[in-house]
């Protein structure tokens, strides 16, 4: 049998692309709507977590006759593409107040979680929110993918909010009153009116035994620390804003005026000094000189 010039020509070529970066030929592929497909599929598409691509520069293609041993090398030329791609990654976070509480893979795992949040705090009036976030450092993505999780991410976001909701209660005038000065019961409340006084009680009476630590509710200066009639040795805390803290009848004092102390800083010692009957603490809350209930903050 004897073949043509035409069967000889194409025994021995065949068509393919050539495919170039750069002005640099990479590689032979046989069909360009596949690898173009390939191209979304590995690069783009099998990461949901992939916002966009960028590349350095965009393959073209030129159809090309070439010897049919020519091999073709789409592995290699995906390779340089990712190589010269800068992929944009993203991913959700749940927040509280605008700031970012917990991480997750997808908007559709932080949408659910928010609207179960929302529907079981829906008393607080909350600000649940979800930020979306980008970035194009792959291990930080691989690292939420491994670790996220809507259950974790659940009980992150509620311990947030408890805390919040506390910190709420807590704050009086912006000034967060974070730690409770003494342990005990409340024997005397506010405005009470009792033989044992001449007015309207001023504060809150917690009874304690006798030398048990004094802490201070808030971050503060010590304004006052001396006998103070009545209230016999006492402690009174400047936290700014128009709010001061009054700690009364104290068997001992243990810090000086001026200087600055912390909440949850022991400050004095309970006692019964000045108009008492017996050891406690009398604490007060004050508002630009004006007393408050400290109940509507502590000791609920």
């Amino acid at each position: 049998m004897i073949l043509s010039s035409t069967s000889l020509f194409f025994v021995r070529y065949k068509t393919a692309y050539a495919v170039t970066i750069s002005n640099e030929v990479v590689g032979y592929i046989n069909n360009k709507v596949a690898f173009q497909k390939r191209i979304n599929d590995e690069i783009t598409g099998t990461n949901n977590n992939v916002a966009f691509v960028v590349f350095e520069q965009l393959p073209e293609y030129k159809l090309e006759l070439v010897e049919k041993k020519t091999k073709t090398n789409e592995d290699e030329i995906l390779a340089i593409l990712k190589q010269n791609a800068e992929i944009t990654y993203k991913y959700y976070a749940v927040t509280l107040e605008n700031d970012t509480k917990a991480y997750l893979n997808t908007l559709e795992e932080a949408q659910q979680l928010v609207a179960e949040l929302k529907q079981e705090y829906q008393q607080q009036e909350l600000n649940i929110g979800i930020s979306e976030y980008y970035t194009v450092n792959s291990d930080d993505v691989e690292n939420i993918k491994q670790n996220a999780d809507v259950v974790l991410a659940k009980e992150e976001v509620e311990t947030s909010i408890n805390e919040y909701i506390d910190r709420k209660e807590k704050t009086v005038n912006g000034i967060y009153l974070a730690s409770t000065p003494v342990n005990g019961k409340v024997t005397s409340r506010f405005a009470s009116i009792e033989r044992v006084r001449s007015g309207a009680h001023t504060g809150l009476d917690i009874g304690a035994a006798s030398g048990t630590p004094i802490k201070a509710a808030a971050d503060g200066v010590v304004k006052n620390s001396s006998w103070m009639g009545t209230y016999g040795n006492l402690v009174i805390i400047s936290h700014g804003n128009g709010i001061e803290t009054y700690y009364a009848h104290c068997s001992k004092l243990l810090v000086k005026v001026g200087q600055r102390v912390s909440a949850g800083d022991t400050i004095a010692l309970v006692g019964s000094t000045g108009n008492s009957t017996g050891p406690h603490l009398h604490f007060e809350v004050r508002i630009n000189n004006q007393p408050v209930n400290p109940q509507n903050y502590l000791y609920k």
